[in-house]
């Protein structure tokens, strides 16, 4: 078998991003644990920090997210659902077709529904949902409303190299 030319490792800097944020979240959990019991709104900020920090590794503004009430009493779940990815706030469009998004979404999640969103002011966005979550795609962020299982964080890898062009930076 010959093959030719480079096949180049598709970069997981979601996977990345995500197991950074978990073990930092796991690190500071008993810390936070005590700030929640004491003053909710400082364990929030102290939770809020973390993903900063975090983010600012991969130069994206890196938001944790709490939408029901009860949710940031579920430790274990720190990190792995309802995060909100800035990566680029003056983007307007995707540097690709919105359509291709919303067929690898489906490629890769399966049974969803997909409809384009945010469509104002030469604006462009892309929703892709189910009865129980969604992701919302933006040109300059990614806001995951789920929890993130196999497929979310293969499909939200896939976002990330291809419709928010992240590359490994070189060392």
């Amino acid at each position: 078998m010959i093959i030719i030319g480079i096949f180049e490792t598709p970069y997981m800097i979601f996977t990345e991003l995500i197991t950074d944020l978990q073990n930092q979240l796991k690190r500071d959990l008993a810390q936070i644990r005590f700030m929640l019991k004491k003053n909710p709104a400082m364990g929030y900020t102290k939770i809020v920090e973390i993903g900063k920090e975090v983010g600012k590794r991969y130069n994206i503004k890196l938001v944790v997210n709490f939408p029901k009430e009860g949710r940031i009493e579920e430790f274990d779940m720190y990190g792995k659902r309802d995060l909100s990815l800035i990566i680029d706030q003056e983007r307007k469009r995707f540097p690709i077709d919105r359509q291709l998004i919303k067929d690898k979404a489906i490629e890769i999640l399966g049974d969803v529904k997909t409809e384009d969103a945010y469509m104002y002011e030469n604006k462009e966005g892309v929703r892709v949902f189910t009865n129980k979550w969604k992701i919302d795609i933006l040109p300059h962020s990614v806001h995951i409303w789920t929890e993130f299982d196999e497929n979310v964080t293969k499909f939200c890898d896939w976002l990330m190299e291809n419709a928010y062009q992240m590359k490994k930076q070189e060392s």
